[in-house]
This record gives C-alpha cells, sequence and structure tokens, in this order.
C-alpha cells in the first residue's frame, strides 16, 4: 500500500532524473523561480525571458475562498 502511493513519484524520477532532482532540489532549498540566479538561468534554457505569474497583493490568481452566511 505504502509503495502505491510512492509509485508516482519513482515513475517521474525514472523517466526525467535531471528535471525531477532539479525540481527537488528547488523545493527543498526554496528557491523562486522570480530570483535572479534562477531566473537568467531559466531564461537562458527557454531562449526568452520567464515572467512569474501575476499576483495580487500577495495572492495569486487561481481559485480564491469564499465564505457563504
Amino acid at each position: 500500500m505504502f509503495l502505491d502511493e510512492l509509485s508516482p513519484i519513482f515513475k517521474q524520477l525514472l523517466q526525467h532524473p535531471v528535471s525531477f532532482l532539479g525540481g527537488f532540489a528547488s523545493g527543498a532549498l526554496r528557491l523562486h523561480l522570480a530570483d535572479d540566479p534562477v531566473r537568467s538561468w531559466l531564461n537562458q534554457q527557454m531562449g526568452t525571458s520567464y515572467t512569474p505569474p501575476v499576483t495580487h497583493n500577495g495572492k495569486s490568481t487561481g481559485p480564491q475562498s469564499i465564505s457563504i452566511e
């Protein structure tokens, strides 16, 4: 049962080891894609400039919670 829950992680690790470990390391080190060292590296890799997602007042534009009385 425990291995069934971890199988998608191992599948991604085996299919794309460099990108998986890069994403894992950036998450563990809490690197932000908009910060300069990471942003400049992404710009070199993609050949275009990276623009981070737009936020309003520190909140993302994704789903928002509401309260119903």
